[in-house]
């Protein structure tokens, strides 16, 4: 057949959106007409071989060619002939033979189009005559930007919505015959307008039964390999020649031609990747029950074979599958979501359960997984069925469960429970725990049993001569952890911290639940903010929340640590912020976070100087302080509590657990790191309750464990001074030394409050004003966004004056204040605070000054302006500063 075809009406440009080698070839053909072409041009269906030939034959013949579309007839091709043959794999080998001849011979134009699959005899020889002078051109799948360009010429040549395009490019993997198809079935079923706002959800019904009629078309062989891939069978004879039931002599070989078929059909990527959209097509028109015996059929071989059992197991969730193999599948697979660290091992092992897999044997497993995803109640109970009967599982599953039982019951702040388990565990189980016996030691220091923890640490190999348990990241965490926390106690704070920081870090690369009384995250913070080392601390903790170190549990725990460190950096905004996001209104935290955040919200309450939400605060301490025992990683927080009890005089909630502290410090020898910071608790409290003796007993103890860290030699030298302020002896350059030394180690607000005691309690005005100058800059050249008032905690000085009246700043004068006018620049500023409606104590925070000078500055304010009454006042001061709001 022979045509003398008229331009086309559409400019190929438009044809081939989305295809810029089509295009080029198009312009090619026009610009070098004249010029003899041969073209072989290979894509999978619908890859738009068809289109691109229909645009060279509009080409050619606008350029004056004869455009020949079949073979028939041609026996050789003139100068003015053009020859555009499509689907060339379909012929015949004679037919294949003539083309070749063709090929070979000059003059004229001929461009064969064809698949890359079947290859019938005399398609080499054809594919070498053309390639001989140029490379074949090879249509492939269209990338993001071909695909908006397709969307385009379906819109009208408006931009398509970005959404559009990823969620196209999405579901066809770029494949243009999908593409088309896909878009054209969105617009018909939701308009153009929609398509155009409105991300698309699922695939048109119509679409999918479309796709599944032309899988059919392909064959049982194909058909099964697209519904394998769709399941998520891996694309490998291994798995897909027994999947398929192909012959095992041959099956590599059939398994080949299936893939080439299903490539060249355009249902699969070039690289044997399933596409979303062809995929949901197979499993639309597969009844249920075949999926599922595909499926279990699939998570088998992936058994037997020791691959990827946990992707295979995921896909049988929820089919109702049972039996003794299902188990064993859902069992292996939940085992290999543990090591992963995956959220979806409590699903699996639950469903290996229903699957016939029996409870008693999977309780350890279950426990572990529950740890992983916080659950911390199921972790207990699963734990709890194992360690009721320890006989009936293997040694190394009670092993297992009595490490979930005492990793929880730390969580919950018994660690004195935790202890007692790691002993039992050590005793009854004790060659199954072996080298994994360290994991006792934070939870035998913490409750002062450290000979103990020494003899696990320089305990010998099991059995004498036998091997370690091997090297894992797991191991050597775990066992860094421990010499880590003993150093805290018994060595060097510097050694201490490096080791729970690179136990940390190990942990981070793994990613499986660590079962551990603590995260060496979370004690490496606390070691490393009793050294005055904040960066240190933040960093660690930071990274363990972006790695999700220690499971789901340990979130709040290093949110709330997180908080802790902020507090010390007088940011008390970040600290509040994240005692807001990890303990949420009507949140229940677990009781070792509780004190936590118990403590932290005193502490905010506390600095901040407001009584009416201190007390509100420490009603939530009280319940805290109840619930949790006293174990060394939470001296910090009793510290603070001592402090805030004592202001509020109720000393008596934590008496108790200050008597265990003691004797717990006195267990453990009395380690400074430790116990510094208790003392300078105790030495706050003191001076609150005015009881010198007490306060010289704490500074004594400072000053003993000054060398043990530079955190607690900058403690040791502020106490001397407090000691002395409490009989009004003020060394004015000691204290502003002491006071930029507890700066120095992140304790910007005790550094200000000694300051600013301490100018209150001079007689020598330049001594006050330099004092006052180092408390202010104290707590404003930190990473605070808000100033705090430096206020005195006691109900009273030591010369009578109530605390509503200590503040570092003293009283007003008119000389000091430079009048010029009736008002000086500062009764201004209260005077229109004033008019705001503000309270003095919330003009006071805002003027970095106390309420008691506020109230100085309106009493002399009422005096100048001879105001008899506060209405009086009000009026003369709108008439000096402007209108404002009366309280």
């Amino acid at each position: 057949m022979s045509t003398r075809t008229q331009p086309a009406p559409r400019a190929p440009e438009r044809l081939l959106a989305g295809s810029p080698v089509a295009r080029r070839l198009v312009h090619e053909a026009a610009a070098r007409s004249a010029t003899s072409r041969r073209v072989d041009v290979i894509g999978p269906g619908g890859h738009g071989k068809t289109v691109l030939l229909d645009a060279l034959a509009a080409t050619f013949a606008a350029a004056g060619l004869t455009v020949h579309r079949e073979i028939a007839g041609v026996t050789e091709l003139g100068t003015d002939d053009a020859l555009l043959l499509d689907d060339a794999h379909l012929l015949p080998p004679d037919e294949l033979e003539r083309l070749a001849v063709l090929a070979a011979a000059p003059g004229g134009h001929l461009v064969v189009a064809h698949r890359p699959w079947p290859r019938p005899p005399g398609t080499a020889a054809l594919g070498s005559a053309l390639a001989a002078t140029r490379p074949p051109v090879v249509l492939e799948a269209l990338d993001r930007t071909g695909v908006a360009a397709r969307a385009a010429l379906l819109l009208g040549g408006d931009a398509p919505p970005p959404h559009l395009v990823d969620h196209v490019l999405e579901q066809t993997a770029g494949l243009p015959g999908l593409v088309d198809r896909l878009l054209g079935a969105l617009l018909e079923q939701s308009g153009l307008d929609r398509v155009r706002g409105v991300l698309p959800g699922e695939p048109p019904a119509g679409l999918l039964v479309q796709l599944g009629y032309l899988v059919h078309g392909l064959g049982d062989g194909v058909g099964g390999l697209l519904l394998a891939r769709a399941l998520g069978a891996p694309l490998e004879s291994e798995v897909l020649v027994p999947l398929l039931g192909l012959s095992p002599d041959d099956g590599a070989a059939q398994l080949d031609e299936l893939l080439e078929a299903a490539r060249a059909a355009g249902m699969l990527t070039g690289d044997g990747r399933a596409v979303p959209l062809v995929s949901a097509a197979v499993l639309a028109r597969t009844p249920r029950a075949s999926r599922v015996e595909l499926r279990r059929t699939l998570a088998e071989i992936e058994l037997d074979r020791g691959g990827n059992v946990l992707a295979a197991a995921r896909g049988l969730l929820g089919t109702g599958a049972s039996g003794s193999r299902v188990a064993a599948v859902f069992t292996a697979a939940g085992e290999e979501a543990l090591r992963t660290g995956s959220p979806a091992a409590g699903e699996l092992f639950e469903a290996a359960v229903r699957a016939g897999s029996p409870a008693l044997g999977l309780a350890a497993s279950r426990a572990e997984a529950a740890v992983l995803t916080g659950d911390l109640d199921l972790a207990l109970t699963q734990a709890d069925q194992v360690l009721s009967d320890p006989d009936q599982v293997s040694p190394a599953d009670a092993v297992r469960a009595g490490t979930v039982a005492a990793a929880v019951l730390a969580h919950r702040g018994m660690l004195g429970r935790s202890a007692e388990l790691y002993r039992w565990m050590g005793t009854a189980l004790e060659p199954a725990m072996g080298a994994t016996a360290v994991l006792a030691v934070p939870a035998l220091i913490g409750t002062g049993a450290l000979d103990e923890a020494a003899k696990l640490l320089q305990a010998p190999p099991a059995g004498g001569g036998a091997p370690k348990r091997p090297p894992t990241l797991l191991a050597g965490a775990e066992e860094l952890m421990a010499q880590g926390v003993y150093d805290s106690v018994a060595g060097s704070p510097t050694a201490a911290l490096s080791q729970l920081t690179r136990a940390a870090s190990l942990l981070e690369a793994s990613q499986r639940a660590a079962l551990l009384p603590d995260t060496p995250a979370a004690l490496a913070a606390l070691v490393a903010v009793h050294c005055g080392e904040l960066d240190v601390a933040q960093s660690v903790l930071e990274r363990a929340l972006r790695v999700g170190l220690g499971g789901r549990g340990s979130v709040t725990r290093h949110r709330l640590l997180l908080g802790w460190i902020a507090l010390f950096r007088g940011a008390t905004g970040a600290a509040r912020s994240a005692l807001a996001v990890a303990s949420p209104p009507g949140a229940v935290l677990e009781p070792r976070d509780e004190f936590l955040a118990a403590a932290l919200d005193v502490a905010l309450a506390r600095r901040a100087g407001d009584l009416a939400v201190l007390m509100t605060a420490w009603g939530r301490a009280r319940e805290a302080i109840v619930r949790h025992p006293v174990d060394l990683f939470v001296l910090q927080q009793l510290g603070e509590l001592w402090v805030a009890a004592t202001r509020l005089r109720e000393s008596s909630w934590v008496r108790p657990h200050l008597d265990e502290a003691t004797d717990l410090l006195s267990r453990l020898g009395d380690p400074a790191l430790w116990a510094a910071p208790l003392h300078w608790s105790g030495l706050q409290a003191a001076i609150l309750s005015e009881n010198r003796d007490a306060a010289k007993r704490h500074a004594a103890a400072l000053e003993a464990a000054a060398d043990g860290s530079r955190y607690a030699a900058a403690m040791a030298a502020a106490a001397q001074h407090w000691v002395r302020l409490l009989e009004a002896e003020v060394d004015a350059a000691g204290v502003e030394a002491a006071a930029r030394g507890l700066h120095a180690v992140g304790m910007a607000w005790e550094g200000g409050k000694l300051a600013g005691q301490a100018a209150i309690r001079t007689h020598d005005r330049k001594a006050m004003t330099a004092l006052l100058a180092c408390a202010r800059a104290l707590q404003s050249t930190g990473p605070a966004t808000r100033a705090v008032a430096v206020e005195a905690d006691a109900d009273s000085d030591p010369r009578g004056v109530p605390a509503a009246a200590v503040e570092a700043e003293p009283v007003p004068d008119q000389a000091a204040d430079g009048v010029d006018g009736p008002l000086s620049e500062r009764e201004r500023e209260v005077a229109g605070l004033v008019l705001e409606g503000l309270t003095y104590r919330q003009i006071g925070e805002r003027l970095f000054i106390s309420a008691k000078t506020v109230e100085h500055h309106v009493a002399r304010m009422r005096q100048r302006l001879g105001s008899g009454s506060r209405g009086e006042l009000f009026a003369h001061l709108r008439q000096i500063v402007g209108p404002g709001t009366e309280a």
